[in-house]
């Protein structure tokens, strides 16, 4: 099994910033850089989507109403995965999952097939 914990979700203007961390932590992460994790939201009354992941490798990911806008990255050795968001609208309003299925790509198009998912912060955006 995996934990993921999220902090960092909070009430922001538009046009603000804020960073999403996501601590993982199970018996099973032996090396919490070998698989890919990343960020899935779901605002009121909407399915849930993906947002941006990061592989092992470093490469990222993102979805086209958040790129030029979000950035992702990871500290491996600290086991926990960071998003930045700047710029942020009224449409960023959700309640944002960190995600990972412990393989080696995350399909952001589809949330069902993810394994595994901590319980969500939520963000705010106030016009």
């Amino acid at each position: 099994q995996v934990q993921l914990e999220e902090s960092g979700g909070g009430l922001v203007q538009v046009g603000g910033s804020l960073t999403l961390a996501c601590v993982a932590s199970g018996h099973s992460l032996r090396n919490y850089g070998v698989f890919a994790v990343g960020w899935f939201r779901q605002a009121p009354g909407k399915e849930r989507e993906g947002v941006s992941y990061i592989s092992r490798d470093g490469t990222t990911y993102y979805a086209d109403s958040v790129k030029g806008r979000f950035t992702i990255s990871r500290d491996n050795a600290k086991d926990t995965l960071y998003l930045q968001m700047d710029s942020l609208k009224p449409e960023d309003t959700a309640v944002y999952y960190c995600a990972t299925d412990l393989g080696s790509r995350i399909d952001l198009g589809n949330w069902r097939r993810v394994d595994y998912w901590g319980k969500g912060t939520l963000v705010t955006v106030s016009s």
